[in-house]
Order: C-alpha cells, then structure tokens, then sequence
C-alpha cells in the first residue's frame, strides 16, 4: 500500500496538494487545526467561516491569469463549481486603454477571476473531503516532527494529543509562520535563514454587496481586475467578488498616526469617495455593508527554505505556499503562486525523481525558478513604494525610481507606454497577472524598443499639445485632501 502523505495546514496550498495527490491515488491525511467550515449555499457559508489563524483570509483576493491557468489546467471542476457558486471571470483585454482593441493570440489567458479567499478555499474543501484516501482531522494541531535516528529525515509529524502519525513525507503547510522550523530547531536542527525584506504597508479592507439585482457594477474596472490605483502616498482599489460582493482595500503606510482614522467605516468611506475609479462604489446607494473594517499590518516578504545551516536538505519536508515565500499583498499574487507551487510540488512528490535528496533538490529548484523572481521583485517595489509614501509623509522631495535590475525600464516608464501601446500594455498585464516573469517581458529587447518609442512620442506630443490639454485620468486626492477628509471622519 501506498504510505500516506501528510499535510500539516488545511487552507489554501494544503488543499490544493492534497486535491493533487488524492487525485493520484496517494492516501492523504490533513491536519488543520481550525473547525471545518460551515454548509450550505457557498456563497452565504464563506462570509459565515470565521478563521482567526488566517487573518489575511478576511482581506480582499482576486485570482490572477496565473491562478486561473492552473485550475484550468489542473482542477477544471473546481472552476466549473466557483463559477456554478457565483465567481466570475473577469476579461482584462476590455481594460485595454489603446484605441486599436483587437484580440490577439494569447489574449485568452489575461482573465481573473474574482472571489473571496474563503469563498474558494470552501469550495476546495469541499471538493478534497470528497475524494477516497483522504483524512481531514480539524481542531488537530502539530507540536513537532519525527526524525530518524540522524535527523536527517523527517518520517512523521507529533500532534498536541500526543499521536504519532508516521508518513511517506510531511508537507508544510502553515503560512507564513512556517512552523516547520520552529519545530525543526526544537528537535536540535538548525536550519538556513531566509530572507526578509519589509512591506511597510497596512491594509484596511471592508466588505459590501451590491444592491442591483443583477450584480451590474458601478464603474469600469480600469485596471481590468479591480478598480482605483496606487498614488504617491496611499493606495485605494476596489476588488470584485463571488455572488456581487466586493472589498474596497485602502493601503497605506506604517507608523502613520494620521491614517490610523481608516479603521473607522466613515473615514474609509471619505477615503473611497476621494479615490479616481472607487468613489461610485462607495455610494451607500449601490452597495451595502457586510462588515466592519478590517486592518491588518502585511507581512514582509519572506523567501525560506529548509535547508540546514551547511545547505543540506532536510529530506520528506516539503514547505509550500505562504511558508516559502510571501509576496507583497498589494499586487495580489499569493493566491495564484501558492496553488501554481501547491500542484507543481506534488508532480515532483509522485512523479518526480527517484530518490529523496533528488527530490528534495527538485523542490529547492522550483522554489527559485517558480518563486523567486516575484519575491525578488515584490522586494523592490515595496521598498520603492515605502520610500515614495514615507517622503510624501515628511513632506520631503522623494528619489527618483529606479528600476530593479539595471538597464530595465522603469515601472512608471512601462505604465506610461503602455497607455498608447498595445504590446507594451501586454506585456505589463502579462507581468502583473504572474504569467511572465519580469525579467522575460523587461529584459526582451524588443519591449525596451517600444517602451523608449513610446515616452519618445509622448514628449513630442507634450511639446506640440496646448497647455490647457485635461489629464485623461482623474487626479487622486492631495495627501493634505486625503488626511483632512480622514479628520472629517466622511465630510468629504
């Protein structure tokens, strides 16, 4: 008989390599220690499902083109019932800001898919419980691992009752706290530090319906997965849902007593209606509340293995999701990675080399091919923002962005072309929706062209166009407008 896997953490990664390997044949076991979550209709189940050990579950989520692929791909029934349930994939070609709108090949792909986190991971669930050899033991916590006698290879987990659960091989699955190390360094293995890298960013999100029946929303959603922007001091977007549910998200930075006003509904409220592309969704006319305001300080970026301190593996531990890497919250790739890491993990543990130490290599591989250049990234752009927002805060004249690679162009620079041009507005979406990475769209010569011949033309345009010409898009509030409507507490 096939040994059992076991998967410590039953939310999204979990579910998803479980989904993998049950489908394979491989009996599963899943300990969470959470209570299941709530029957009946998924819509109404997921806004009752409490879960306090994912807090960031109660924040706003999309599933970018990357998410999308893989359950195309790999869970096409799991799609089939989201869409069943009340998600709905969004078309981000009809965000196009050119003039010439015509498809083209590849153009299938740039699709999102709006849902709540727990919407999702419900239907997951729901979806893993269902398929033979698979145990799902909630309100089950782990307290450590079993080693053999050299510790150099996990065969178990130790759960807080006391049991022994041997296993093929453990898959951690516990976020971003990855607990798999604590309880590493309790048995007297010392592992590798990863690397952190600050997102210096707090997120104040509350929930609302639409009051139109047919779910029609309120405003284009211009940046094709979600509506608003990310400005020189503060962030405001609107993100669409399952069953006519959306979040509006205000981030802003940390240590920044002025905004601490967003925990309250009214100031978010003044925040949403200042903001370009938010404010007709903050119109008490068109939707209504479902909770109060949720604020959370985000995680930092995070980048981890479980390699020792001389670089040896720790064989049939297999970390996934949120506790290899954490990515700024506010470009919303986590869902999408997690489950691209999640079935791609799980090809290497049933089909993939044949030895442990091979496997486990194989593992650290994906991590840098698949992982690594968005942690790198998500790095420089948190840093970048930070800087920007910190010096708009002390009223200071910021430092010019500088791309994260050398010899790149500049994010500003890419956004700016890709207003008038169509290949460049492309690539940028390809990047931002996670289907290529950063260095194949802005290191490709051919993008660099088109991005220096377009901010060529905008400065001859500039030279040649009367003064009085109106910006195209709406100017976001002044941090002196935003803080005083804040004060105002929704006089705005």
């Amino acid at each position: 008989m096939t040994a059992t896997a076991v998967i410590v953490g039953g939310s999204l990664s979990g579910l998803a390599t479980a989904l993998a390997l049950a489908e394979r044949g491989r009996p599963v076991r899943i300990l969470e220690r959470s209570a299941p979550p709530p029957e009946g209709p998924a819509g109404k189940a997921a806004g009752l499902w409490h879960r306090p050990t994912v807090p960031q579950g109660d924040h706003s989520h999309i599933l970018t083109s990357l998410g999308v692929r893989v359950l195309r791909e790999r869970a096409p029934r799991l799609l089939d019932t989201a869409l069943e349930e009340g998600a709905r994939l969004l078309d981000l070609t009809a965000a196009e800001p050119t003039t010439a709108r015509r498809r083209q090949d590849g153009d299938e792909q740039l699709v999102a898919l709006a849902a709540r986190r727990p919407f999702l991971e419900l239907l997951l669930h729901r979806a893993v419980r269902s398929l033979p050899g698979v145990t799902i033991s909630h309100g089950t916590s782990v307290r450590g691992l079993l080693l053999d006698a050299g510790r150099a290879r996990v065969t178990g987990v130790v759960t807080d009752r006391g049991e022994h659960v041997p296993a093929a091989f453990v898959v951690d699955a516990t976020g971003r706290r990855a607990r798999s190390r604590d309880w590493l360094a309790d048995a007297g293995v010392t592992v590798a530090e990863g690397l952190s890298s600050p997102t210096r960013l707090r997120a104040f999100t509350r929930y609302y319906r639409l009051n139109a029946a047919d779910g029609a929303l309120p405003g284009p959603l211009n940046r094709g997965n979600a509506a608003g922007g990310i400005w020189d001091h503060y962030a405001a977007v609107v993100h669409p849902a399952d069953n006519g549910v959306f979040a509006i998200s205000i981030g802003a930075p940390t240590s920044d007593p002025p905004t601490d006003a967003l925990r309250e509904p009214a100031a978010l409220t003044a925040a949403a209606r200042l903001s370009p592309h938010v404010g007709a969704w903050a119109d008490e006319r068109v939707a209504t509340p479902l909770t109060p305001v949720r604020a959370m300080t985000t995680p930092p970026n995070l980048l981890r293995s479980t390699a020792t301190v001389d670089g040896r593996p720790v064989l049939g531990l297999f970390p996934i999701g949120d506790a290899v890497c954490v990515t700024d919250p506010l470009y919303g790739r986590g869902m999408s990675l997690a489950l691209a890491h999640a079935f791609r993990t799980a090809d290497l543990l049933d089909d993939g080399p044949a030895t442990e130490a091979d496997r486990s290599e194989a593992a650290a591989r994906l991590a840098d091919t698949l992982l690594r250049p968005w942690f790198d990234q998500a790095v420089h752009d948190s840093l970048a923002r930070g800087r920007l927002w910190q010096a708009r805060a002390e009223g200071s004249t910021p430092t010019p962005p500088v791309p994260a690679v050398p010899g790149r162009p500049a994010m500003g620079e890419v956004a700016a072309a890709a207003a008038t041009d169509a290949t460049v507005w492309r690539g940028l979406v390809r990047m931002l929706m996670t289907l290529s990475t950063p260095a194949e769209v802005l290191d490709d010569d051919a993008f660099r062209a088109r991005v220096r011949a377009a901010a060529t033309a905008a400065t001859t345009a500039a030279t040649t166009t009367a003064a009085t010409t109106a910006p195209t898009d709406p100017r976001p509030p002044t941090r002196g407008e935003l803080l005083r409507a804040l004060a105002g507490g929704g006089g705005a």
